[in-house]
Protein backbone atom coordinates (compact mmCIF):
# COMPACT_ATOMS: atom_id res chain seq x y z
CA UNK A 1 0.00 0.00 0.00
CA UNK A 2 2.80 2.41 0.90
CA UNK A 3 4.53 1.65 -2.39
CA UNK A 4 1.26 2.24 -4.26
CA UNK A 5 0.75 5.61 -2.59
CA UNK A 6 4.34 6.63 -3.31
CA UNK A 7 3.93 5.72 -6.96
CA UNK A 8 0.72 7.74 -7.12
CA UNK A 9 2.39 10.76 -5.59
CA UNK A 10 5.26 10.44 -8.06
CA UNK A 11 2.83 10.41 -10.99
CA UNK A 12 1.09 13.51 -9.62
CA UNK A 13 4.44 15.28 -9.37
CA UNK A 14 5.39 14.26 -12.90
CA UNK A 15 2.12 15.63 -14.23
CA UNK A 16 2.49 18.84 -12.24
CA UNK A 17 6.02 19.49 -13.47
CA UNK A 18 4.97 18.71 -17.03
CA UNK A 19 2.20 21.29 -16.77
CA UNK A 20 -0.46 18.76 -17.78
CA UNK A 21 -3.00 16.53 -15.99
CA UNK A 22 -1.64 13.21 -14.79
CA UNK A 23 -3.92 11.22 -17.09
CA UNK A 24 -2.71 13.23 -20.07
CA UNK A 25 0.92 12.69 -19.06
CA UNK A 26 0.31 8.96 -18.65
CA UNK A 27 -1.45 8.65 -22.01
CA UNK A 28 1.31 10.54 -23.80
CA UNK A 29 4.01 8.49 -22.08
CA UNK A 30 2.27 5.31 -23.21
CA UNK A 31 2.12 6.59 -26.80
CA UNK A 32 5.80 7.56 -26.75
CA UNK A 33 6.75 4.05 -25.58
CA UNK A 34 5.21 2.47 -28.66
CA UNK A 35 7.51 1.53 -31.56
CA UNK A 36 7.64 4.06 -34.36
CA UNK A 37 5.87 2.42 -37.34
CA UNK A 38 8.29 1.36 -40.11
CA UNK A 39 5.96 2.78 -42.76
CA UNK A 40 6.12 6.19 -41.03
CA UNK A 41 9.91 5.96 -41.04
CA UNK A 42 9.78 5.41 -44.79
CA UNK A 43 7.53 8.46 -45.23
CA UNK A 44 10.05 10.58 -43.32
CA UNK A 45 12.85 9.30 -45.51
CA UNK A 46 11.02 10.12 -48.74
CA UNK A 47 9.12 13.26 -47.84
CA UNK A 48 11.00 15.06 -45.07
CA UNK A 49 14.75 14.95 -45.87
CA UNK A 50 15.39 17.56 -43.17
CA UNK A 51 15.02 14.85 -40.53
CA UNK A 52 18.10 12.90 -41.59
CA UNK A 53 20.29 15.90 -40.78
CA UNK A 54 19.17 16.01 -37.15
CA UNK A 55 21.40 14.48 -34.45
CA UNK A 56 20.27 11.00 -33.41
CA UNK A 57 18.83 12.16 -30.08
CA UNK A 58 16.70 14.82 -31.78
CA UNK A 59 15.52 12.33 -34.41
CA UNK A 60 14.31 10.04 -31.64
CA UNK A 61 12.67 12.92 -29.80
CA UNK A 62 10.97 14.07 -33.01
CA UNK A 63 9.54 10.62 -33.68
CA UNK A 64 8.05 10.46 -30.18
CA UNK A 65 6.50 13.90 -30.68
CA UNK A 66 5.07 12.81 -34.04
CA UNK A 67 3.39 9.84 -32.37
CA UNK A 68 1.70 12.01 -29.75
CA UNK A 69 0.75 14.71 -32.25
CA UNK A 70 -0.92 12.23 -34.59
CA UNK A 71 -2.72 10.52 -31.72
CA UNK A 72 -4.23 13.82 -30.59
CA UNK A 73 -4.80 16.00 -33.66
CA UNK A 74 -7.44 15.05 -36.23
CA UNK A 75 -6.80 15.79 -39.92
CA UNK A 76 -9.64 16.75 -42.24
CA UNK A 77 -9.40 16.68 -46.02
CA UNK A 78 -10.99 19.58 -47.90
CA UNK A 79 -12.14 20.00 -51.51
CA UNK A 80 -12.40 16.24 -51.94
CA UNK A 81 -8.93 15.41 -50.60
CA UNK A 82 -8.65 12.02 -48.88
CA UNK A 83 -6.25 12.18 -45.92
CA UNK A 84 -3.48 9.56 -45.90
CA UNK A 85 -0.76 8.63 -43.41
CA UNK A 86 1.73 10.21 -45.82
CA UNK A 87 0.00 13.57 -45.37
CA UNK A 88 -0.34 13.21 -41.62
CA UNK A 89 3.26 12.17 -41.00
CA UNK A 90 4.70 14.77 -43.38
CA UNK A 91 2.82 17.59 -41.65
CA UNK A 92 3.44 16.30 -38.14
CA UNK A 93 7.19 15.90 -38.68
CA UNK A 94 7.58 19.55 -39.65
CA UNK A 95 5.19 20.85 -37.00
CA UNK A 96 7.00 18.93 -34.26
CA UNK A 97 10.39 20.40 -35.16
CA UNK A 98 9.23 23.47 -33.25
CA UNK A 99 8.68 21.39 -30.09
CA UNK A 100 12.12 19.80 -29.80
CA UNK A 101 13.97 20.19 -26.49
CA UNK A 102 10.95 21.71 -24.75
CA UNK A 103 10.48 20.52 -21.20
CA UNK A 104 6.76 21.11 -21.67
CA UNK A 105 6.09 20.49 -25.37
CA UNK A 106 2.36 21.08 -24.94
CA UNK A 107 1.63 19.75 -28.43
CA UNK A 108 -0.13 22.94 -29.51
CA UNK A 109 -2.86 22.91 -26.85
CA UNK A 110 -5.13 25.34 -28.72
CA UNK A 111 -5.05 23.28 -31.93
CA UNK A 112 -8.18 21.19 -32.48
CA UNK A 113 -7.76 20.09 -36.11
CA UNK A 114 -5.61 20.35 -39.21
CA UNK A 115 -7.42 21.04 -42.47
CA UNK A 116 -5.66 20.08 -45.70
CA UNK A 117 -6.52 21.24 -49.23
CA UNK A 118 -5.03 19.66 -52.38
CA UNK A 119 -3.43 22.99 -53.35
CA UNK A 120 -3.72 26.70 -52.67
CA UNK A 121 -7.13 27.64 -51.28
CA UNK A 122 -9.12 30.85 -51.73
CA UNK A 123 -10.18 33.14 -48.87
CA UNK A 124 -11.97 36.48 -48.87
CA UNK A 125 -10.38 39.37 -47.00
CA UNK A 126 -11.59 42.89 -46.35
CA UNK A 127 -8.90 45.58 -46.39
CA UNK A 128 -8.70 49.34 -46.58
CA UNK A 129 -7.27 50.94 -49.72
CA UNK A 130 -5.11 54.05 -49.71
CA UNK A 131 -8.13 56.30 -49.19
CA UNK A 132 -9.49 54.23 -46.31
CA UNK A 133 -12.29 52.62 -48.31
CA UNK A 134 -12.95 48.99 -47.35
CA UNK A 135 -12.68 46.53 -50.21
CA UNK A 136 -13.15 42.78 -50.39
CA UNK A 137 -10.30 40.85 -51.94
CA UNK A 138 -10.00 37.15 -52.78
CA UNK A 139 -6.59 35.66 -52.00
CA UNK A 140 -5.02 32.29 -52.80
CA UNK A 141 -3.18 31.01 -49.72
CA UNK A 142 -0.84 28.10 -49.04
CA UNK A 143 -1.53 28.07 -45.31
CA UNK A 144 -3.30 29.81 -42.46
CA UNK A 145 -3.40 29.52 -38.67
CA UNK A 146 -6.55 30.40 -36.78
CA UNK A 147 -6.67 31.23 -33.09
CA UNK A 148 -9.97 29.28 -32.97
CA UNK A 149 -7.97 26.05 -33.17
CA UNK A 150 -7.38 25.27 -36.83
CA UNK A 151 -4.34 25.16 -39.08
CA UNK A 152 -5.17 25.08 -42.79
CA UNK A 153 -2.57 23.84 -45.27
CA UNK A 154 -2.12 23.27 -48.97
CA UNK A 155 -0.82 19.73 -49.45
CA UNK A 156 1.13 20.68 -52.56
CA UNK A 157 2.82 23.58 -50.76
CA UNK A 158 3.48 21.31 -47.78
CA UNK A 159 5.25 18.85 -50.08
CA UNK A 160 7.21 21.61 -51.80
CA UNK A 161 8.33 23.10 -48.48
CA UNK A 162 9.51 19.75 -47.16
CA UNK A 163 11.22 18.64 -50.38
CA UNK A 164 13.75 21.49 -50.38
CA UNK A 165 14.92 21.86 -46.77
CA UNK A 166 17.33 24.73 -47.42
CA UNK A 167 15.29 27.28 -49.35
CA UNK A 168 13.99 29.16 -46.29
CA UNK A 169 10.35 28.54 -47.24
CA UNK A 170 8.24 26.10 -45.29
CA UNK A 171 4.50 26.62 -44.91
CA UNK A 172 4.15 24.12 -42.04
CA UNK A 173 6.87 25.76 -39.94
CA UNK A 174 5.33 29.14 -40.74
CA UNK A 175 1.81 28.25 -39.65
CA UNK A 176 2.84 26.32 -36.56
CA UNK A 177 5.05 29.22 -35.49
CA UNK A 178 1.80 31.19 -35.53
CA UNK A 179 0.25 28.51 -33.32
CA UNK A 180 3.04 28.95 -30.77
CA UNK A 181 2.54 32.71 -30.99
CA UNK A 182 -1.20 32.30 -30.40
CA UNK A 183 -0.86 30.18 -27.27
CA UNK A 184 -0.88 33.28 -25.05
CA UNK A 185 -3.42 35.30 -27.04
CA UNK A 186 -3.59 36.91 -30.46
CA UNK A 187 -0.52 36.43 -32.65
CA UNK A 188 1.82 39.40 -32.13
CA UNK A 189 5.31 38.02 -32.67
CA UNK A 190 5.80 37.31 -28.97
CA UNK A 191 5.45 33.59 -28.15
CA UNK A 192 5.61 32.53 -24.52
CA UNK A 193 9.06 33.12 -23.05
CA UNK A 194 10.51 33.18 -19.53
CA UNK A 195 10.01 36.60 -17.97
CA UNK A 196 13.74 37.35 -17.93
CA UNK A 197 13.96 36.81 -21.71
CA UNK A 198 10.98 38.90 -22.82
CA UNK A 199 12.59 42.34 -22.78
CA UNK A 200 15.60 41.23 -24.82
CA UNK A 201 13.33 39.39 -27.27
CA UNK A 202 11.12 42.45 -27.74
CA UNK A 203 14.11 44.74 -28.36
CA UNK A 204 15.81 42.45 -30.89
CA UNK A 205 12.65 41.49 -32.77
CA UNK A 206 11.47 45.11 -32.98
CA UNK A 207 14.83 46.25 -34.36
CA UNK A 208 14.98 43.41 -36.89
CA UNK A 209 11.36 43.96 -37.95
CA UNK A 210 12.08 47.64 -38.57
CA UNK A 211 15.23 46.69 -40.48
CA UNK A 212 13.23 44.39 -42.77
CA UNK A 213 10.55 47.02 -43.34
CA UNK A 214 13.19 49.57 -44.33
CA UNK A 215 14.85 47.14 -46.73
CA UNK A 216 11.52 46.23 -48.34
CA UNK A 217 10.55 49.90 -48.70
CA UNK A 218 13.91 50.56 -50.37
CA UNK A 219 13.51 47.61 -52.72
CA UNK A 220 16.69 46.02 -51.36
CA UNK A 221 17.18 42.22 -51.47
CA UNK A 222 16.53 40.48 -48.15
CA UNK A 223 17.26 37.05 -46.71
CA UNK A 224 13.90 37.11 -44.94
CA UNK A 225 10.79 36.93 -47.09
CA UNK A 226 9.41 40.48 -47.58
CA UNK A 227 6.05 39.17 -46.35
CA UNK A 228 7.61 39.27 -42.89
CA UNK A 229 7.43 43.07 -43.04
CA UNK A 230 3.61 42.86 -42.89
CA UNK A 231 3.43 42.79 -39.08
CA UNK A 232 5.37 41.35 -36.09
CA UNK A 233 3.42 38.07 -36.17
CA UNK A 234 4.35 37.41 -39.80
CA UNK A 235 7.92 38.48 -39.08
CA UNK A 236 8.25 35.84 -36.36
CA UNK A 237 6.80 33.13 -38.61
CA UNK A 238 9.01 34.07 -41.59
CA UNK A 239 12.10 34.28 -39.36
CA UNK A 240 11.27 30.82 -37.96
CA UNK A 241 11.28 29.35 -41.48
CA UNK A 242 14.74 30.77 -42.14
CA UNK A 243 16.04 29.77 -38.71
CA UNK A 244 15.34 26.11 -39.38
CA UNK A 245 16.14 26.03 -43.10
CA UNK A 246 18.95 28.58 -43.56
CA UNK A 247 20.64 28.88 -40.16
CA UNK A 248 24.11 29.71 -41.51
CA UNK A 249 22.81 32.61 -43.56
CA UNK A 250 20.61 33.89 -40.72
CA UNK A 251 23.43 33.72 -38.17
CA UNK A 252 25.74 35.53 -40.59
CA UNK A 253 23.39 38.33 -41.59
CA UNK A 254 21.25 38.63 -38.45
CA UNK A 255 23.28 37.24 -35.52
CA UNK A 256 21.15 38.82 -32.79
CA UNK A 257 17.95 37.48 -34.36
CA UNK A 258 19.48 34.02 -34.73
CA UNK A 259 20.49 34.04 -31.07
CA UNK A 260 16.99 34.97 -29.91
CA UNK A 261 15.37 32.30 -32.06
CA UNK A 262 17.90 29.77 -30.81
CA UNK A 263 16.90 30.57 -27.24
CA UNK A 264 13.21 30.51 -28.11
CA UNK A 265 13.38 27.12 -29.83
CA UNK A 266 16.09 25.72 -27.55
CA UNK A 267 17.98 24.57 -30.63
CA UNK A 268 21.16 25.42 -32.54
CA UNK A 269 20.75 24.23 -36.16
CA UNK A 270 24.29 25.43 -36.91
CA UNK A 271 25.57 22.35 -35.08
CA UNK A 272 23.71 19.82 -37.26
Amino acid sequence: MTLFIAAGVMLLLVGWFAGEPVWTALRRARIRRQPFPPEWREILRRRVPYVRHLPADLQLQLKKHIQVFLAEKPFIGCAGLAITDEMRVTVAAQACLLLLNRRRPGYYPQLRQVLVYPGAFAVDRVHADGSGVLQEQRLALSGESWSQGQVILSWQDTLDGAAEPADGQNVVIHEFAHQLDQENGAANGAPWLPRRARERWAQVLAAEFTRLQSAVDAGAPTLLNPYGATNPAEFFAVASEVFFEQPQALAGEHPALYEELSRCYRLNPLSW
